[in-house]
């Protein structure tokens, strides 16, 4: 499938191609449709994470240009992060050439500010703990002053912060923008709940998708910041006493959900922390009933999550169908929207 390599200009023009696998059934749509697709009462969950400039250009202790993206805040304040060699985001990151090796207590400076090396992985060189040299209101004015979005060579020009926002990102969480929400814009919500369709939050960090580096790459998703609030809960509650469906707006949003579903026994409750969370085909989704997303290809955990919502054949006959209309991938590319047994039929 071809990647999209820029942010739409008109979000309605985004492609839908709706998979029902009760009935194995498909229908090339557009998003502007959700507001006949989704039922009145239905809910519908987006991530509210907002992107961070998680790329950042600096040199090694021994003048050695390196570039550092962010995977992630940890609790303790430092930073997960990966380690690129000479280049930027023009290059394959597959083709990239390997970093300088770098150890704990090496220091890396970057525009304005420097970072510890707190640790290395024992699996990987290129995936550290990184510890900024200050704190607070300054750190996050140094990150937006010297970082970047994280973009990779299929786009076509240099990415704005604002390219990778979704209309409705809130706090700064993410390394990669949680894409699935990228093309609801205020009028479509708004024209939801206009049709009855009421519309929660979630906060998780959604992280890096690629590193070019295939055993790194197996790892991902890596731990990721998550925090399902009681108004979450409460929709979700409140949509289970109506008899309708609760859609989750993005793989994040199922991670975020069925980890504190987990973390409950079994039952959704108000939860935040660290999630390693991953789904696969015949696991139980405990909270989800459908799933709206990117089209994803093979062999990533994003579509090894679809196969928890169809089946692998019928998602991978929808992606064949979805490139032979010309339907774009990745990050800016268009949507599927897999309706689950508990979803009523589209009308």
């Amino acid at each position: 499938m071809i990647a999209a390599a820029e942010p739409r200009a008109d979000a309605r023009t985004t492609r839908l191609l709706v998979v029902d696998p009760r009935t194995a059934a498909m229908a090339d749509r557009r998003i502007g449709d959700l507001r006949h697709l989704l039922r009145p009462g239905d809910l519908l969950i987006v991530n509210d994470a907002a992107t961070l400039p998680a790329s950042l250009h600096g040199t090694t202790a021994g003048g050695a240009p390196i570039e550092v993206r962010l995977a992630g805040e940890r609790a303790d304040g430092t930073f997960t992060a990966v380690l690129f060699g000479a280049g930027d985001w023009r290059v394959r990151t597959e083709d990239r050439p390997p970093p300088p090796p770098v150890a704990a207590g090496e220091r890396i400076a970057f525009a304005g500010i420097d970072a510890a090396v707190t640790a290395v992985d024992a699996r990987s060189p290129r995936l550290l703990t990184l510890a900024f040299e200050t704190h607070g209101p300054r750190l996050w004015r140094a990150l937006y002053a010297a970082g970047r979005p994280v973009q990779y060579s299929y786009t076509r020009r240099p990415l704005a912060l604002w390219d990778v926002q979704t209309p409705f990102a809130a706090r700064p969480w993410a390394v990669e923008p949680p894409s699935a929400g990228l093309p609801l814009t205020w009028e479509l919500l708004l024209g939801l709940r206009r049709r009855g369709v009421e519309i929660a939050c979630v906060t998780h960090a959604a992280g890096l998708s690629s590193t070019g580096d295939a055993a790194l790459d197996a790892r991902l998703p890596l731990p990721e910041r998550y925090e399902v609030p009681a108004a979450a809960v409460a929709a979700v509650a409140a949509a289970r006493v109506r008899g309708c469906a609760v859609l989750a707006a993005g793989t994040t949003v199922v991670r975020a959900l069925e980890s504190a579903a987990r973390r409950g026994g079994g039952r959704l409750v108000a939860a935040r922390g660290i999630t390693a969370q991953r789904l696969r085909g015949g696991d139980q989704v405990l909270v989800v009933d459908g799933l709206l997303t990117g089209m994803h290809e093979v062999g990533t955990s994003h579509f090894d999550l679809m196969e928890a919502f169809a089946p692998r054949e019928l998602l991978l006959r929808a992606s064949a169908f979805a490139a032979e209309l010309g339907y774009q991938g990745h990050e800016f590319g268009d949507a599927m929207l897999v309706l689950a047994a508990r979803t009523a039929t589209p009308r």
